[in-house]
């Protein structure tokens, strides 16, 4: 059996045998949106997830980096049908407040599957992290420790480090808020010992959508140095790794994962560990971005000589927020028949959202066949930082737009 169908049926075994998931093949996509659409009595956005694509990247993850155990990024989105198939598929998660905890956990996730990824907390969710064992969290601060140590003191820490050269390298960088600093690392160890507080390992972040995968071998560099840190300072010996996030399905991946897999051979060589060395990562747009596809509806238009302007039942401050200031992976499509609307005369077109706001502008001065009333726009590669940064701004509610299941099987 390949890894794959053994996913495959890991998934189907789930919970997710209790939601309504449409299988169609990579041809009856549309057919599936067309007749979603058309089913609705009041026209309305709505998403669909296909669990197939998650299935595709929990593979491709697992062969590419077979030794890194994926803490999925709850932040990038955290639908509970996502949650469910990637728990199902093996991944862990990286949770960052008392409601992503909440949300992973109500779910049929256990404490040891999630690392509290967030270098400084508020009061109320360290307790809530220890009320529910959540006993492995990130730190970058003597302050942090202190709030540990009064709060949650059986608590396993990872001192976060600052990714050398990750403003060059991503797009973007985290160095500016988090991350001790070189000269702040034995000061750290030295407080967390004192405390009375074990620190297990080391974790970092080189930014989001990596362009330069020797961020990565620069980082587990300076990981190794904390490491030996630890070592002289005759502290107990460190056996985990966090190696972060920044990934996304690209041809990129691959490349990045060679060199992560290098640099953990010449600065972590197994007869130089003196415990199994834990590798984890925190990928979030990895798993989210491509197996969400949103479905918009056209609910206004305007001509103005050969320009298009349209009105769309989505915007900026709903599934739009980041792409808005991002659309290098969103793709967007009229919902027409087969290739008809290639063949048509396209118009420069600007997409508005619904808001009152004048800034609430989705796409500008694309090229679109002429559309109307009622038309669909399908937009591609909508599941990272999209329904998770929504807000209710002018009263449109991002939590109320609906998610359908498929699952599409490609050859």
């Amino acid at each position: 059996m390949s890894a794959s169908a053994s996913l495959q049926l890991r998934l189907a075994a789930t919970q997710l045998r209790n939601w309504d998931v449409h299988r169609v093949s990579g041809d009856g996509f549309t057919a599936l949106i067309r007749s979603i659409s058309q089913k609705q009595k009041d026209r309305e956005p709505f998403y669909i997830l296909d669990l197939g694509a998650v299935v595709r990247l929990m593979d491709m993850w697992k062969q590419a980096l077979p030794d890194v155990v994926p803490y999925y990024a709850v932040k990038c989105n955290s639908q509970p049908p996502l949650i469910t198939a990637l728990a199902s598929l093996g991944a862990n998660f990286d949770c960052a407040s008392r409601a992503e905890i909440e949300t992973v956990m109500a779910l049929g996730v256990g404490a040891q599957q999630i690392v509290y990824a967030n270098p400084c907390k508020g009061q109320s969710h360290i307790k809530y992290a220890a009320s529910v064992g959540v006993n492995l969290t990130t730190f970058d601060s003597m302050q942090e420790i202190d709030k540990i140590k009064m709060w949650h003191e059986k608590c396993d820490l990872l001192l976060r480090i600052k990714a050398p050269n990750d403003e060059k390298g991503s797009w973007r960088p985290l160095g500016a808020k988090f991350g001790a600093l070189p000269e702040e690392v034995v000061p750290l160890l030295q407080h967390a010992n004192a405390a009375g507080l074990r620190v297990i390992g080391v974790s970092f972040h080189v930014g989001s959508k990596v362009n330069d995968p020797q961020l990565y071998r620069g980082a587990i560099a300076s990981a190794r140095g904390v490491f030996d840190a630890a070592v002289q300072l005759k502290l107990p010996p460190m056996h985990v790794l966090n190696i972060g996030g920044g990934f996304q399905e690209s041809l990129t991946f691959h490349e990045i994962a060679a060199v992560i897999k290098e640099a953990i051979n010449d600065y972590f060589p197994s007869s130089e560990t003196s415990e199994d060395l834990k590798i984890m990562a925190e990928p979030g747009r990895f798993f989210a971005e491509t197996a969400f596809t949103l479905v918009s509806n056209i609910i206004g238009k305007r001509a103005r000589g050969e320009k298009r302007e349209y009105w769309i039942d989505d915007g900026i401050y709903g599934s739009f927020n980041l792409p808005a200031y991002d659309k290098s992976s969103m793709m967007v499509k009229p919902l027409l028949g087969g290739s008809e609307w290639m063949n048509k005369a396209k118009f420069c077109s600007t997409v508005f959202g619904p808001t009152c706001d004048s800034m609430d502008m989705v796409v500008a001065e694309s090229q679109l066949p002429e559309l109307h009333m009622n038309d669909v726009l399908v937009f591609y590669n909508m599941g990272a930082y999209t329904a998770s940064a929504g807000t209710r701004f002018n009263g449109f509610d991002i939590s109320s737009i609906s998610t359908f299941l498929t699952y599409v099987y490609r050859p």
